[in-house]
């Protein structure tokens, strides 16, 4: 089965096919670093991270660009609240964010340009529109991009650009989508950006957000390339400005495929500052709470689906990474030499779990195939007992998928000594048959986080995801 994907563009799954054979240049939205990343943030990121890994998994060289916003209006507002540059103000977020993708295990992209470091490609770009009369120059020195020499406008967004309230222009970088304006590429200096400008051609300013992602994705991707992700509110007006403003300047097509990921639900409602429920992932990790679980949580619900983040889904997340965990673990010491009699059930579920994912990252199913799997090879070994092949064969394909899922293997650390005595105290209360003194030591093992096992092999442990 061909790999097909939602395209937003033309609101239809087609067939995936990237412009240059085995390679694939994508392009995702990144951090506007002004704040640390919330849950909503990373449900973008995770989606992102499962694209990019089911499309090296099936053999592409994805080359991914994902920016990073360190100069917008917020930044500039908050920075001089706090009497700080803009860069010793952004740094901490920033460096917060490359913290957070590895504790979510989110894969690292090619490059991270950052916008303030790329201020003469940017100047260049709006050079080249202005040049091709697609933009002029307000009496404040900002320079806006002329909406109504685009035809194509509101392709994306699928707007009825005739029913639409036409207004002048607009400075701000986010605004609704009810009037179609003129939208600022360039934004001339005002008193309230205080040290925050550049000096260029067109005097004092600085880049408005809608053209940074045009000119760094043009910079490392070329004018045209395969993928562009973000969630659906970049939808309008990022993503629609920047087709607009691409296509204006170079005169071919910016993007073949655009996939948006839907909005992150808490209990239910979207997050906002007016109902004071936005979560950031920093507050759940310091309160302990496994990232692997809120990886999973926020990977297991169809990228175009609502996805509601509760603390059930949080169990439920832990309690499968836990059981596909032991049933991975209990695939050690099967040593009986016989030819495999579960080669068609791998096969079957390795099928299933891929055409799963061909279909538009359909990851429930996928996950469904995995599960059932371990379902088959449990009802099948009460009753047999597992080949040394067919348990190779087996952990061959969960290792397969987890370079997609990363949540199999485990992170966990290294025992600290303490805990290290309690499990040897723990196996001499054994030995001696105290099994008062043995159980005790289980329990406070227990509340520190350490599943012991016992077996005729001996005593295994693990650490207990917490939720």
């Amino acid at each position: 089965m061909a790999t097909r994907f939602y395209n937003t563009l033309t609101r239809k799954k087609e067939e995936f096919r990237p412009i240059e054979h085995g390679i694939v240049k994508l392009y995702t939205c990144g951090p506007t670093v002004y704040s640390f990343a919330h849950i909503g943030n990373f449900r973008a990121y995770i989606f992102e991270d499962l694209l990019r890994r089911y499309l090296k998994f099936e053999g592409y060289h994805v080359i991914q660009v994902m920016n990073i916003t360190d100069v917008d209006d917020k930044i500039i507002r908050d920075a001089n609240k706090m009497n700080l540059s803009i860069d010793k103000f952004t740094i901490p977020y920033r460096n917060a964010f490359f913290a957070d993708l590895d504790a979510l295990r989110i894969e690292r992209a090619e490059h991270y340009p950052s916008a303030t470091e790329h201020i003469p490609e940017m100047v260049k770009l709006v050079k080249t529109l202005v040049g091709k009369e697609m933009a002029y120059e307000s009496d404040d020195g900002s320079i806006y991009f002329k909406v109504s020499e685009y035809p194509k406008y509101g392709q994306l967004a699928n707007l009825n650009i005739d029913s639409m309230i036409r207004g002048s222009r607009v400075i701000n970088d986010e605004y609704e989508k009810e009037q179609i304006r003129d939208f600022a590429l360039w934004k001339g200096w005002k008193s309230e950006d205080g040290n925050v400008f550049w000096e260029t051609e067109f005097g004092k300013g600085r880049p408005g957000w809608h053209i940074e992602c045009s000119a760094m994705s043009m910079k490392y991707l070329g004018p045209h390339f395969d993928i562009h992700c973000g969630g659906v509110d970049n939808i309008f007006p990022h993503h629609e400005n920047e087709i607009a403003q691409s296509e204006s300047a170079t005169g071919e097509k910016f993007v073949n495929y655009w996939l948006h990921c839907e909005h992150l639900l808490v209990n239910n409602e979207k997050m906002s500052k007016s109902l004071s429920n936005f979560i950031y992932l920093r507050e759940l990790l310091d309160k302990g709470i496994d990232p692997t679980a809120i990886r999973f949580t926020l990977l297991s619900t169809h990228y175009r689906q609502k996805l509601n983040f509760t603390d059930e889904k949080l169990d439920a997340s832990a309690k499968s990474i836990t059981r596909l965990r032991d049933f991975f673990r209990s695939l050690e010491g099967c040593l009986v030499d016989s030819k495999p009699e579960l080669s068609g059930l791998i096969d079957n579920a390795r099928k299933d779990f891929e055409s799963s994912l061909d279909d538009d990252l359909n990851i429930s199913e996928a996950l469904a195939a995995i599960f059932s799997l371990i379902k088959e090879v449990n009802v099948f070994r009460q009753t047999h007992k597992l080949t040394k092949l067919d348990a190779e064969n087996i952990k061959r394909f969960l290792n397969d998928i987890d370079t997609i899922l990363n949540v199999l293997s485990t992170s966990e650390s290294e025992l600290t000594k303490e805990e290290r005595n309690l499990i040897e105290s723990r196996n001499i209360a054994r030995k001696n048959r105290n099994w008062l003194d043995a159980d005790r030591i289980r329990d406070v093992l227990l509340a520190k986080g350490i599943i012991l096992e016992d077996s005729p092999k001996g005593t295994t442990w693990k650490r207990k995801i917490s939720t």
